[in-house]
């Protein structure tokens, strides 16, 4: 089969696309054909090396939308039904879904039944799940202010379409270093633009919520934005830092505010089939901004490092 190798960290260019053995059948797992999948930022950072526990050569990925193509749980994954994955470790403990196959666990891989298109389904494993369990978090209220700060991210652009489906009275701000994009920005449904330089949001307003996909490089100033009783929810790590340093909870979390968090890793099966009937009941229009092929992987990490990548980014596995 053909799959997209890391062998060693680096940039773009150690991105192969090669050919390598299909993976084989063992008890407890299944072999998805792959049809479909997203590029993220974390994958970006593993092949950079800043995935410590991860062993190379490996083939990246950690999510996939597909069908099974062989299986050792009939009952539950029959052959042909349509499913997607993510996270698990798919991608960094075992190879994950930048191939035409993955083998997953399968307790991992999650049926589903959709009328969306493969690009379509492909932004919705991680990105649109990740912001849907974020939104669930901030308990959206009627007449809300929401700030997504990381607003041009797939998640970003995820959430904000997210957040007028499920209460159309938020009003919804997103931030960019770069305001040449305000326009592709209220194109997709933020109310307002707030221009972020180096960190700093060149805004005095206050929000009731905070959507923090830069995470823990920006989420002390974040909580500074909060108004009275608001919530802020880190939640992403665009930013490139994992830790907060100096946090002191009492000094750092305005009174009367909250900070929460929300993990993709643990993937709740009513929430995602929630998210599903969200996106079709409401027509939620979750297109990729940018579609790419198996074979320019390379070109997709490339265009989402750029300064002009914008929403999602997506591999169609032909």
């Amino acid at each position: 089969m053909k799959a997209v190798v890391v062998k060693h960290p680096g940039g773009p260019e150690v991105l192969e696309y090669i050919d390598v053995a299909s993976p084989e059948v063992k008890p407890g797992w299944s072999l998805v054909q792959v049809k479909g999948f997203g590029i993220n930022h974390s994958e970006i950072f593993t092949r950079q090396g800043y995935s410590p526990n991860v062993k190379f050569p490996r083939i990246l990925g950690i999510e996939a939308v597909g069908v099974i193509a062989e299986t050792t749980d009939s009952d539950n994954l029959p052959k042909g039904q349509q499913v997607m994955s993510f996270m698990g470790e798919m991608g960094r403990d075992f190879d994950g879904g930048y191939a035409e196959y993955v083998l997953l666990p399968n307790d991992q891989i999650f049926p589903i039944n959709s009328n969306l298109s493969w690009e379509d389904l492909a932004t919705i494993p991680e990105t649109y799940y990740t912001a849907y369990g974020a939104l669930l978090g901030l308990q959206l209220k009627d007449g809300d202010s929401l700030l997504v700060r990381g607003g041009t991210s797939g998640v970003g652009v995820a959430a904000t379409k997210l957040a007028k489906a499920i209460n159309s009275t938020v009003q919804v701000s997103g931030t960019t270093r770069n305001l040449a994009k305000s326009d592709l920005l209220k194109k997709v449904g933020y109310d307002e633009v707030i221009q972020d330089v180096d960190d700093d949001l060149k805004t005095s307003l206050q929000y009731d919520k905070i959507l923090d996909l830069i995470g823990p490089k920006t989420i002390k100033d974040s909580l500074g934005k909060l108004a009275m009783n608001g919530i802020a929810s880190c939640t992403g790590e665009l930013g490139g830092e994992w830790t907060v340093d100096d946090f002191e909870p009492i000094g750092d979390i305005p009174n009367n505010r909250y900070l929460t968090s929300f993990a993709s890793a643990d993937v709740s099966v009513p929430r995602l089939h929630d998210l599903l009937h969200l996106i079709e009941d409401k027509h939620v229009d979750v297109k990729p901004t940018k579609v790419f092929t198996l074979e320019d992987v390379k070109k997709a990490h490339e265009y989402l490092e750029g300064n002009h990548s914008f929403g999602k980014v997506v591999i169609v596995v032909k």
